[in-house]
């Protein structure tokens, strides 16, 4: 898993989760110590606006 210095908000404890719990045999994260434990702290989860609710209404009304 590549953990890069980059935004913010991209760096979450979600995100990290993820990747570990995707690795099926081995995980190995590339990135300094300092963006994994940021990450580690980082709770703060934002609204994904995705439009997924949007696109599943129309898809089941038939238009």
């Amino acid at each position: 898993m590549l953990a890069p210095q980059s935004a913010p908000m991209l760096l979450t404890r979600n995100l990290l989760y993820t990747g570990i719990t995707r690795a099926k045999k081995l995980l190995i994260i590339i990135g300094s110590d300092r963006v994994v434990n940021y990450m580690i702290q980082n709770v703060d989860s934002k609204k994904r606006n995705t439009g997924l609710e949007h696109k599943m209404i129309q898809a089941f009304k038939g238009d």
